[in-house]
């Protein structure tokens, strides 16, 4: 394995929390899931419904009582709280609304809790845009600051969280994404769908729901790409985990921390990270590149300086 980078191509009117009408995802039936992926207006009611099924009535001075049939605030308990009418409302939830004011957006997102991720998918999905799905384009430069970058894991992904280029050590950390064998190329599937990913990610749960996050942004702003559609409609038809985080409503922006990683060699690895956003030519999406790094003179720094030892070595005899 060289140190190279690469590329590759690439209504219900219940109180239940999620939409239980089985809408058809690219091609399969999804349980509860992509609530009007496709149709931003079906996908405002959705993240309504899902944030308010999370909201505990204590928690905004509304008496849960023993009766209570559903989890979260109800319809009319949310309008109260952000000033609106409960008829507004309802039909926001049902998609009869469309455009909602910032004024009312504002009032939802405080009465809701919401981040400030949160509050820009709802301002996204409220505004019912079309952009096209755009593409992704690996520039030289970047392509040679992987390559710069070569005692630093890194690599890059897409929208729909496709790994369109990495380093030798971002490929080797991240369970041999230069063998396409070993290792599906979007996180995504890679995460639900490979038991592999359960031993990669300590806090699988944590990844996984940061996953779903990212998907559920990219389709509030892409919602007529086709690839994105399939690829949510696939894992909400073989992944139950992949179903019951999406119903959460979990939106999530690529940001920075700690991420702890499992190798085969180095063994258990926690790990800074940081998230660079390349932005995007017209037409296309910005690329987000993910890059790694451990604290000076500490184990993991000196378990990734033994790593790019390997590494070298590898491509020196295979050269």
């Amino acid at each position: 394995m060289s140190g190279a980078s690469q590329t590759v191509n690439g209504d219900g009117t219940g109180e239940e929390i999620g939409d239980r009408t089985g809408d058809r995802i690219g091609g399969r039936t999804g349980d509860r899931v992509g609530d009007g992926i496709g149709d931003t207006r079906r996908a405002l009611g959705g993240f309504l419904r899902a944030r308010r099924g999370r909201v505990a009535p204590e928690n905004v001075g509304i008496a849960g009582g023993r009766r209570r049939r559903v989890r979260g605030l109800r319809r009319e308990e949310l309008a109260q709280l952000a000033g609106i009418s409960v008829d507004y409302y309802v039909r926001l939830e049902q998609g009869r609304a469309t455009q909602p004011s910032p004024e009312v957006l504002d009032a939802l997102a405080r009465a809701l809790g919401l981040d400030a991720a949160e509050r820009g998918h709802l301002a996204t999905l409220a505004a019912d845009r079309r952009d096209p799905a755009p593409t992704a384009r690996l520039s030289p430069l970047l392509r040679r600051i992987l390559d710069a970058m070569g005692e630093f894991p890194a690599f890059a992904t897409d929208h729909r969280l496709d790994v369109v280029a990495w380093n030798g050590l971002g490929a080797e950390l991240m369970g041999g994404l230069a063998a396409p064998p070993r290792r599906d190329r979007n996180n995504a599937r890679f995460l639900f769908l490979d038991p592999a990913s359960r031993v990669l990610h300590p806090e699988w749960e944590d990844r996984a729901a940061e996953a779903v996050g990212q998907l559920r942004v990219a389709s509030g702003r892409y919602p007529e790409d086709a690839e994105l559609v399939a690829l949510i409609g696939e894992l909400a038809a073989r992944s139950a985990d992949f179903r019951r985080i999406w119903d959460s409503g979990e939106v999530v922006m690529c940001a920075a921390g700690r991420k702890r990683l499992r190798h085969p060699v180095a063994g258990l690895l926690t790990l800074d990270f940081e998230t660079l956003h390349v932005p995007a030519a017209p037409g296309e999406t910005g690329l987000v590149v993910h890059v790694f790094s451990a604290e000076e003179d500490s184990a993991e720094a000196d378990a990734l300086a033994g790593l790019a030892r390997i590494l070298s070595e590898v491509s020196e005899d295979s050269a």
